[in-house]
């Protein structure tokens, strides 16, 4: 039986979890995962990163949610650490990432004339040597 303090640490390393997979970043999770649960074998590892891929795909769709997600990496996360108490360190340092929101900028330019344009859709001739100057 775990104390108060390692399930307080298995929910907050499955809040996290759930805050990187909110966010579209699998990748940045997955090796800590991995990390936590190669303890198991090789099968409990593989078993834990399918869950990871098929929650990941379950929120995007919206067929649960992230309290849902939450409470089973809960559960997850408890189990391994009661079966495990050497991926303490791990699980501690899972509890404390901080995923950071990745912010993208979405916009749209539009250029108009002769001449070469980085970044947008190009319009008219491109001629070499030609400055665009008459």
């Amino acid at each position: 039986m775990l104390d108060e303090a390692a399930i307080a640490l298995a929910t907050g390393a499955a809040s996290n979890v759930i805050a990187y997979v909110a966010q579209g970043r699998v990748d940045a999770i997955r090796s800590r995962i991995s990390g936590i649960f190669r303890r198991g074998g090789a099968s409990r590892e593989d078993e834990a990163l399918r869950i990871l891929a098929d929650d990941a795909a379950a929120l995007s769709q919206r067929r649960i949610n992230q309290t849902e997600a939450t409470i089973r990496w809960t559960g997850l996360l408890t189990a391994a650490l009661a079966a495990y108490p050497d991926v303490r360190p791990d699980m501690e340092a899972l509890a404390a990432a901080v995923p950071s929101s990745k912010t993208v900028n979405i916009g749209s330019q539009h250029n108009h004339g002769s001449g070469t344009f980085v970044g947008g859709d190009n319009y008219g001739t491109i001629r070499p040597g030609d400055q665009g100057l008459r």
